[in-house]
């Protein structure tokens, strides 16, 4: 039986592109998290018009961009938007474990078994399965429920692993996106939609 608890609190934005990209470069140059985050909303440096929404983004972006090796945000800031888009997947993945857990177990095992396309049906086939392990899953209203369905698809539309028709289009990683990942984090490249000749050569 799995034990730990899934983290649900991906209910609002996407991948959060361009701002994730300012915050990375903010954190490379200043060396400390803290400091990011009071000079992201001393500055307002997200353009927000709330104080609160402008708290609650700049947290929820460090949450995941403290998951990136220093190799993955340099990679992050100094990378082609398709690369930069991967990054911020692998970074999201290793923040919230039931969107990981998504990623290998739906995404990458229906591209792998020749199945193009993925749809809500398939989510929440994936959402039920996981709810017999996580009674935290049964605790979530329906409203929040379709939310969540809906931030997980538009953060996959967002990365173009998935089309707007919801065909699946596989990944092809460069040598320098594979040599940004730690050693021991190269299972993360599961959560993608890639063949495994690709990916034989770093096991």
């Amino acid at each position: 039986m799995e034990s730990e608890r899934y983290s649900m609190s991906f209910t609002t934005g996407g991948l959060y592109y361009q701002e994730s990209v300012k915050i990375a470069e903010l954190y490379l140059e200043l060396g400390d998290w803290n400091i990011v985050r009071a000079e992201v909303v001393s500055k307002n440096l997200l353009q927000s018009r709330r104080q609160n929404t402008l708290r609650r983004v700049c947290s929820e972006i460090i949450s995941r961009l403290k998951q990136l090796a220093i190799s993955e945000l340099e990679l992050l800031i100094d990378s082609n938007p398709q690369e930069q888009n991967y990054i911020l997947w692998l970074a999201v993945c290793r923040r919230y474990k039931f969107i990981g857990d998504f990623g290998r177990e739906v995404l990458r095992e229906r591209y792998l078994s020749m199945k193009t396309d993925i749809h809500y049906e398939d989510y929440e086939y994936y959402f039920n399965k996981k709810s017999e392990f996580h009674p935290e899953l049964n605790d979530l209203s329906p409203a929040t429920r379709y939310k969540l369905r809906q931030i997980v698809f538009k953060m996959l539309k967002e990365t173009e692993i998935l089309s707007a028709e919801k065909v699946i289009n596989p990944v092809v990683f460069s040598r320098r996106f594979l040599e940004s990942i730690p050693k021991e984090k190269w299972e993360d490249i599961l959560f993608f939609p890639a063949q495994e000749s690709d990916l034989r050569h770093i096991f």
